[in-house]
């Protein structure tokens, strides 16, 4: 695989986190890794929560050319000053989320293991579609997206396609040739020393 044409680093936040130690963890992590874009996916529905993690990360984020997207609050992108949304059910939403958002922010949409619905979120505006879970997780119902999946898609469609969901060093290594990003949090998070982690669950890339 040319060097060029190597994936890119998809970085998920943890649903929670301390804004006194995780951007301390994040800028660990973002030094000894490069990553493309960060996503901010938090399990808290509070606005004043998300608001404050937002324009924490927002900073870093910008201060390392990142574009930080946000899943699912479409509302909160322009009052955040976010640069777009992740939107978890396919495509439904991508159309009216592009006519909100305008053609500026980046639309993001989960498309589990489904073929068609990646396709009809590109039809609809989306930036780029999401397959997933790779491996053993319950994201998304649980459905596994095959190498079948990544394979076809990366030699028939030209929008980017993001490979999520249980990644391993094996998974990364399979998919890199037919995938254009990595999405990777839970991966990494739950470990006791997530740079080390994903240096060395993204060493195929290397």
């Amino acid at each position: 695989m040319p060097q060029n044409d190597r994936p890119q680093i998809y970085l998920i936040t943890p649903p929670i986190f301390e804004l006194s130690v995780f951007p301390t963890l994040l800028g660990q992590v973002m030094d000894r890794v490069e990553v493309a874009c960060l996503r901010l996916s938090l399990a808290s529905q509070n606005s004043e929560t998300i608001a404050r993690s937002a324009d924490c990360l927002r900073e870093i984020a910008h201060q390392r050319d990142l574009a930080l997207i946000i899943d699912h609050h479409v509302g909160l992108v322009e009052k955040l000053g976010l640069d777009g949304v992740h939107l978890p059910d396919g495509p439904r939403g991508v159309r009216s989320t592009r006519q909100d958002l305008g053609a500026e922010s980046i639309i993001g949409a989960f498309c589990g293991a489904s073929k068609h619905d990646g396709m009809l979120s590109g039809e609809a505006g989306a930036d780029y579609v999401s397959f997933g879970p790779v491996g053993t997780t319950d994201l998304g119902g649980g459905a596994k997206a095959e190498k079948d999946l990544f394979a076809w898609w990366s030699e028939m469609i030209e929008l980017p396609v993001v490979a999520e969901g249980a990644l391993d060093q094996t998974m990364i290594e399979t998919l890199a040739p037919i995938t254009d990003f990595f999405a990777i949090g839970p991966e990494i998070w739950e470990t006791d020393d997530p740079a080390t982690t994903l240096e060395a669950l993204t060493s195929p890339l290397r």
